[in-house]
C-alpha cells in the first residue's frame, strides 16, 4: 500500500506510551505467545492459526477490548482477530481473555494497513469492524485517516463474497467522507436502504469513546457495506 493517497511515511495513528500497568505488562510477556501473532511479511494461515475452520472477524483498532470481548465470549463457533498498536489496551484484553477462558480470539500488535496488506489472504475475512478510528479532525492532518480509497479497496478484498465491513464514528465531517469513500469502492454494497447510513447495530459495544461522545452530545454514524 504505497499509493499516494495513503502513503506507508502517512499513518493513520500515532504510537503514544501511554500508562501501562504491572499486570498488562506482565500479560505482554506470558500470555502473547498463547493470544499473540508477530508481524512478518508473509501470508498467515488463519485455519492453521486458530486450529479450525470457522466464521471469521477482524477488529481494526480495538481499543481496549471491551466490544472484542464481548463478541468473542458470545460466540464461541467464530473465531476473532484483533488488530491493535497501543501496547495498554492489548495488555488489558490479553488479561480479560485469560480471565474468561476464551480461545477464539488473536491479537496483532501492528499497523492495520501492513497486516491486512501483507498478512492476511484476500477473502479470508466474514466481517471486519472498525469501530470509531481517529478522525483527525484538524484539515492538516485528515492526511492520516484511515478510511481513504486505497484502504478501502484494500478491506474489500480481505473480506469473502458476502462479507460484512462495519464502521461507526461519532464525527459527522468524517462520518460523511467514509460514506463517500465507501460508496465509491468497488466492490462494496452498502447495505442503508437509503444508501446513507445504518442503523447501530445490537452487538456493538458502547467504546468509551462512544460513552465519551455521548457526554459531549455527539451523534454516532454507523455504516455497513456488503463484499458483492
Amino acid at each position: 500500500m504505497t499509493d499516494a493517497a495513503h502513503p506507508r511515511s502517512i499513518r493513520s495513528f500515532v504510537t503514544r506510551a501511554g500508562r501501562i500497568t504491572e499486570a498488562q505488562e506482565r500479560a505482554l510477556a506470558q500470555l502473547w505467545p498463547r493470544y499473540g501473532v508477530e508481524f512478518t511479511p508473509g501470508v498467515l494461515d488463519l485455519a492453521t492459526l486458530f486450529g479450525r475452520s470457522a466464521r471469521r472477524c477482524c477488529e481494526i483498532g480495538f481499543g481496549n477490548g471491551d466490544n472484542l470481548l464481548a463478541l468473542a465470549a458470545a460466540h464461541p463457533e467464530r473465531d476473532f482477530l484483533g488488530i491493535e498498536v497501543h501496547r495498554p489496551g492489548v495488555g488489558r484484553l490479553l488479561l480479560a481473555l485469560e480471565r474468561q477462558g476464551l480461545r477464539n480470539v488473536r491479537l496483532i500488535c501492528h499497523d492495520a494497513v501492513e497486516v491486512l496488506a501483507g498478512q492476511l489472504p484476500p477473502g479470508s475475512l466474514d466481517e471486519m469492524l472498525i469501530l470509531f478510528p481517529d478522525p483527525w479532525p484538524k484539515k492538516r492532518h485528515h492526511k492520516r485517516r484511515l478510511l481513504k480509497a486505497p484502504f478501502a479497496a484494500l478491506a474489500a478484498s480481505r473480506l469473502a463474497p458476502g462479507g460484512t465491513l462495519y464502521l461507526a464514528t461519532d464525527w459527522q465531517p468524517y462520518a460523511l467522507e467514509m460514506l463517500e469513500v465507501l460508496n465509491g469502492t468497488a466492490g462494496l454494497a452498502n447495505l442503508a436502504a437509503d444508501g446513507r447510513f445504518a442503523l447501530r447495530p445490537e452487538w456493538r459495544a458502547p467504546t468509551r469513546f462512544e460513552r465519551r461522545g455521548e457526554r459531549l452530545g455527539h451523534e454516532v454514524w454507523d455504516l455497513a457495506f456488503r463484499r458483492r
